[in-house]
């Protein structure tokens, strides 16, 4: 049987190997993407979205409103987040919360969230060669960052969810997510996005564990450290409840 190589382009991934490791990229998924969109030539931008208004009514990322238009088919605003996406899924990690944003409007698209689309368009154009680079000689195990931004949609009085987990100091897993439920506090909206972290967790360990299991190489059985940066919610996770302040200042209150 004949060998065919090393993998170097698999749908839209380019993986490059090199002596101390290996690099997973999108960069002619990229380049095609622009070029599609009419994006190719526009002025690169060095963030993936605008900074967003504390007031609702002026937010760029509200809702369609009764006055406004709502983009027509000749607008492929469906077409690019869905290239977006994919993009996203794979090798973009930075562009997560903006895509995702952008995607809860594909139903009703307005002018301001076209401009939105764009935005995330430049920022590719100046990062085409951003990529996932896996070393060889890390010893780095299993890590995953939770968060949660509390109301980070306040027209619908939902929060965010967002977690990372990676390996070898490299990100092989990420979502960032409208959470489902209404949550009361940041607290509450950071337990829900440690629980959605932890049921990730479990399965990329069992993942994990079935591939060295069939490489021969013996288990690892130590714990998944899993980051939470609320201190509440660190301390409801590891007593069980929440202290106030008046009870961290004299615990015998």
């Amino acid at each position: 049987m004949k060998d065919l190589g090393k993998t170097k382009y698999c749908l839209g991934l380019q993986i490059e190997h090199m002596n101390n490791g290996i690099l997973v990229h999108q960069s002619n998924y990229t380049e095609k993407l622009l070029k599609r969109f009419n994006m190719d030539k526009a002025n690169p931008l060095s963030t993936p979205m605008v900074v967003r208004s504390l007031n609702v009514d002026n937010d760029p990322f509200r809702p369609c409103e009764d006055n406004e238009e709502v983009l027509g088919p000749e607008v492929p605003y469906l077409s690019a987040i869905g290239a977006l996406m994919y993009l996203t899924n794979c090798t973009r990690p930075d562009i997560s919360f903006a895509v995702n944003l952008l995607a809860r409007f594909s139903s009703s698209p307005t002018k301001r969230h076209w401009n939105g689309v764009k935005h995330v368009l430049r920022y590719l154009r100046g990062t085409v060669d951003l990529g996932l680079f896996y070393p060889n000689d890390s010893k780095e195990g299993l890590v995953g960052y939770a968060d949660a931004g509390y109301l980070s949609d306040p027209h619908k009085a939902r929060s965010q969810t967002g977690y990372v987990f990676m390996n070898g100091g490299t990100a092989i897993s990420w979502r960032s997510q409208k959470q489902t439920l209404v949550a009361t506090s940041s607290n509450h909206a950071e337990v829900i996005a440690l629980h959605e972290a932890s049921r990730e967790c479990v399965w990329l360990r069992s993942m994990t564990q079935l591939i060295l299991n069939s490489c021969g190489i013996e288990k690892d059985r130590s714990p998944t450290p899993i980051y939470e940066d609320n201190a509440a919610c660190v301390s409801q996770m590891k007593e069980g409840k929440v202290f106030n302040e008046a009870v961290l200042r004299n615990p015998k209150v």
